[in-house]
């Protein structure tokens, strides 16, 4: 199986474990049984959304579901994305943590084997200019993950994060605003191509958005080079940024050859999540809310590349 991947990718994440569990569930340490049922609950209120959006016109084969074993498994979640043809992915990572491990320790192989994701993901926060040895030990743990996956046919989602050092954003007078405009997107092009360097191979990035369409296209260009890398893809992700700025990382990066989606989570359910937990929408109002999110930003993707919209 060659590296990379072909085709449109538009993701609902909602892989979201310890942070999901305490914003929206207010549940600190290990939930209990009771409440990992409350939790799984609301990842399937989330679900429940992509499934209007299907019935409005998304299409299956582009459509995709990141979703975590821990609260997905106990309502079906990934059962039933792969019974409506979604794609399905999953997350390898811990949660939580600042530098990756995998969550399932020496057993991550049969967790995913037993799951069968189209694409086991990660979460990394590295910095080219962080600690160098926690950065090293990250790049060995990633490398023996993207051969385990490369070897048994499997593709690799790889959801890069590059937190500011102290010393960087105070380059820019403290302004993360400034951080990501100014000094993030060359950081990114970084950390890939140390990544690369480390034996870590992706065949999809997922990418903190930039504001320019010249970044996409520096950063598009860092995750193809190299011999092998032709089929390697982008999608954006949204950070949990507001509609306005959400539209705008992905307007810089749908005209890019190598980008050909998004991965967005909290933008497109937290506030219909909100509703519904503290009572002041309906489910089924909620499954909608989340449904024409999701759809309007596959609208602004497709129209940005000169697509006909789609729902």
């Amino acid at each position: 199986m060659g590296l990379g991947y072909d085709g449109k990718l538009y993701i609902l994440a909602f892989d979201h474990r310890g942070s999901f569990q305490k914003k929206w569930f207010g549940i600190e340490g290990a939930p209990s049984a009771e409440d990992t049922q409350r939790i799984s609950d609301g990842k399937h209120l989330v679900y429940e959304g992509l499934e209007k959006a299907l019935q409005r016109g998304a299409d299956p084969s582009v459509t995709g579901a990141l979703v975590d074993e821990q609260f997905g498994e106990p309502t079906g979640i990934p059962q039933a994305a792969r019974e409506h043809g979604l794609k399905l992915a999953m997350p390898v990572e811990k949660s939580g943590q600042n530098e990756f491990d995998f969550e399932y320790g020496e057993d991550f192989g049969a967790h995913i084997e037993r799951f069968d994701p189209d694409f086991s993901k990660v979460l990394v926060r590295y910095n080219p200019d962080g600690d160098a040895e926690m950065n090293r030990r990250q790049s060995e743990r990633l490398r023996r993950l993207s051969d385990w996956l490369h070897e048994h046919d499997r593709k690799f989602l790889f959801e890069l994060l590059v937190p500011a050092e102290d010393h960087q954003l105070e380059t820019v007078g403290g302004d993360s605003d400034r951080y990501d405009a100014e000094l993030r997107p060359e950081l990114m092009r970084r950390a890939i191509a140390d990544l690369q360097d480390a034996g870590v191979e992706a065949d999809i990035w997922k990418i903190e958005g930039v504001d320019e369409t010249a970044d996409c296209e520096r950063i598009a260009a860092q995750c193809r080079s190299g011999q092998g890398r032709e089929g390697v893809v982008c999608v954006v992700l949204g950070r949990g940024a507001d509609d306005d700025k959400v539209d705008e990382w992905l307007r810089a990066g749908a005209p890019v050859d190598a980008y050909v989606g998004f991965a967005i989570g909290r933008s497109i359910w937290g506030d219909a999540l909100r509703g519904f937990l503290d009572g002041s929408v309906e489910r089924e109002d909620a499954a909608d809310q989340i449904a024409e999110n999701y759809l309007r930003f596959v609208r602004v993707y497709r129209e940005a590349e000169g697509k006909a919209p789609v729902g």
